[in-house]
């Protein structure tokens, strides 16, 4: 990819840096990255007090002169998440916890919204009440054209810092999206190296899935240029390039493992595309005059109208059906594919 080095980005080096989602697949890289920027304070948070263990581990062997906070808690808790602003004041805040399978999510409709609703719209008010310079939300391609609940919250989610970017306008707010992260956790790719591992058959939903992939430092980078270029709610995205035919990403890792496995067809899952669509392609979205690197800057129609829905989303007790969420999602103009109240026999 041949994005700007960060490393030279001022927003960083002798800065508070908080990134949610610390342990994370992405979460940890941001903080390597940012570690070797030189920031005064480096906080991971994250609700899993193992991954932020190991990673501050690795922090401080790698970079001992950055002094490092670990806090274990939940994005959604307000009180806590203010109290963390309230005391360690982070300059630069990088927001990559959230929910992401999309199969998942159907099933854990309120748990969704919870976490990547009201934990985003949580740590993005505070990050804007305690004067944060720069805040930026990781989202996802899914959220182009939602069909998911998954990638309904995280449209929502955009649209939720955009309003922050409105009321709070002394920081900078922005969003990025990218397709799946290669060799991250809950990617295809160590699926199927585990399958290989135990000599069974690798399950493939199609025959003609295909999706759109980014490495793991790659989508990093991109999050950290955002952080130092994006205000006002912009949306980046990266070009990355032709999407991927699972099937073929089968078959070229079974031929590397020398083995003769079969891939077994298992069909689509709840919330699935057959194929993503290429958020570049967004009529809104425009060239930044960085190399395969795009802006949406298109604003809220009726910011009053997707508050509302907002509210309503956000008071749902924690026994609500997917059907209900749904509802609502659906009433809030986000641009849903048609058929999303249908999805899963709704």
């Amino acid at each position: 990819m041949n994005l700007p080095n960060p490393t030279q980005a001022t927003r960083f080096p002798g800065r508070v840096t908080l990134v949610t989602g610390a342990g994370g697949s992405i979460g940890s890289e941001l903080c390597r990255q940012v570690a070797a920027m030189g920031p005064s304070r480096l906080v991971l948070l994250d609700i899993d007090e193992t991954e932020i263990f190991l990673l501050a581990d690795e922090i401080s062997w790698l970079f001992p002169e950055v002094p490092t906070t670990c806090i274990v808690g939940d994005v959604r808790d307000n009180s806590r998440i203010g109290r963390i602003f309230e005391t360690l004041r982070p300059d630069v805040v990088i927001h990559a916890a959230a929910y992401k399978h999309v199969p998942m999510m159907e099933d854990n409709a309120w748990e969704a919204v919870g976490n990547n609703v009201r934990g985003t719209m949580c740590v993005a008010s505070e990050a804007g009440r305690h004067g944060a310079a720069a805040f930026v939300n990781l989202s996802t391609d899914k959220a182009f054209r939602p069909c998911s609940i998954m990638g309904a919250t995280k449209r929502v989610a955009e649209l939720a810092v955009r309003i922050c970017a409105d009321e709070y306008p002394d920081t900078s707010y922005s969003s990025v999206r990218f397709g799946n992260v290669r060799d991250s956790r809950g990617s295809v790719i160590p699926t199927f190296r585990r399958q290989i591992e135990r000599r069974v058959p690798l399950t493939v939903t199609h025959p003609e899935a295909t999706r759109y992939f980014i490495d793991i430092p790659d989508a990093a980078r991109l999050v950290l240029v955002a952080a130092t270029t994006g205000a006002h709610g912009d949306i980046f995205t990266l070009d990355m390039g032709e999407p991927v035919r699972i099937a073929d990403l089968a078959s070229e890792m079974i031929r590397e493992s020398g083995l003769n496995l079969e891939i077994v067809y298992t069909g689509l899952r709840p919330g699935e595309k057959l194929t993503e669509e290429n958020p570049i392609e967004e009529k809104d979205c425009i060239f930044t005059g960085i190399p395969g690197l795009y802006v949406n800057r298109a604003r809220l129609i009726d910011a009053g109208a997707f508050k509302s829905g907002l509210n309503a989303l956000l008071r749902l007790p924690a026994s609500s059906e997917a059907h209900e969420i749904r509802c609502i999602l659906a009433s809030m103009d986000i641009g849903l594919q048609q058929g999303f109240c249908q999805s899963n026999g709704e």
